[in-house]
């Protein structure tokens, strides 16, 4: 079952197109990254799946409930984390949370039980500090509790690891895999290797219209061929080699790229070694890499 649909989708700024006919959906418990560069379209897009900017034309739906311009009921379903979120700086993050569950309706008994389910999942159960002393990382984890304090079936990040060192945005994906089991997640970043690493479906938006869309090994499939990587054991054999493959690229010094060419490549490599008596540390065909795809679509 989907979660999110959108469906033919267009909008527009004046004369500026910036959603062509979109279409795509986001299956239940699954993490989906959504990808594009500056000015693709997906924030637009994210506001109106939250129903904070209007379609020109097309259809979203949100647990199978339409997205309405302005009316936001199917907001109940949905967890918002912006790519800076704001806090009242003199509050706790319990005190916080606490005000955002009386806004909400909650009781105080709900309340308390899920503060303290959420601080403990994002790592902030023993801060007593206020906001205002928190560091991007910390804050990012509060807007994450926050926004799952509802128990949402639909978590939207704009962003989520910009602006994060290696530790903090290790923090945040192993926060977001967590909550996979009881909601899913729609997460935009301009960092493919935090896509790569937990995402199950992928969608690359590029001037406002779909380039790519599905699992990350459909997506790979469509990159024919691949590259092969060569080490030698010293820097003359490599050179020995580009002689003969000049399409070859050295990444240093003993090592060597080309694009494979075919199912026999590697046993036509094998082949001119051993006819050349070059001494091989290591052969290996590489995987694309989603940032090949990305660059590929985005250079059209």
């Amino acid at each position: 079952m989907s979660i999110l649909e959108l469906s033919h989708v267009n909008k527009s700024f004046g004369t500026n197109k910036v959603i062509d006919d979109l279409s795509f959906s986001v299956p239940e418990h699954s993490i989906f990254g959504f990808i594009g560069q500056n000015g693709a379209g997906k924030t637009t897009t994210m506001k109106m799946i939250l129903g904070l900017l209007k379609p020109d034309s097309g259809q979203i739906t949100v647990h199978k409930q339409l997205v309405s311009f302005g009316q936001n009921s199917t907001n109940q379903y949905i967890g918002y984390l912006p790519d800076v979120p704001s806090f009242y700086d003199f509050m706790t993050s319990a005190e916080y949370l606490t005000m955002c569950g009386q806004i909400t309706g909650m009781t105080n008994a709900q309340i308390k039980k899920r503060s303290a389910e959420l601080l403990r999942l994002v790592g902030l159960e023993q801060s007593r500090q206020y906001i205002r002393g928190f560091s991007r990382g910390m804050k990012q984890r509060l807007g994450i509790a926050q926004a799952l304090l509802n128990s949402p079936k639909l978590l939207i990040c704009d962003e989520p690891t910009s602006a994060l060192d290696p530790a903090g945005r290790k923090e945040i994906l192993d926060i977001l895999c967590s909550v996979k089991e009881h909601t899913t997640v729609l997460f935009s970043t301009h960092i493919l290797s935090d896509v790569e690493r937990i995402c199950d479906r992928i969608a690359l938006l590029h001037n406002g219209r779909l380039s790519l869309n599905g699992t990350l090994e459909e997506i790979k499939s469509m990159k024919k061929g691949g590259r092969i990587e060569v080490e030698f054991c010293n820097a003359k054999d490599a050179e020995a080699f580009m002689l003969l493959y000049p399409d070859s690229i050295h990444t240093n010094e003993t090592t060597l790229q080309l694009l494979s060419k075919g199912e026999h490549s590697m046993a036509e490599i094998m082949t001119q070694l051993s006819h050349n008596s070059l001494s091989l540390r290591r052969l290996e065909k590489l995987e694309p890499h989603l940032e090949d795809l990305f660059l590929e679509v985005t250079a059209k």
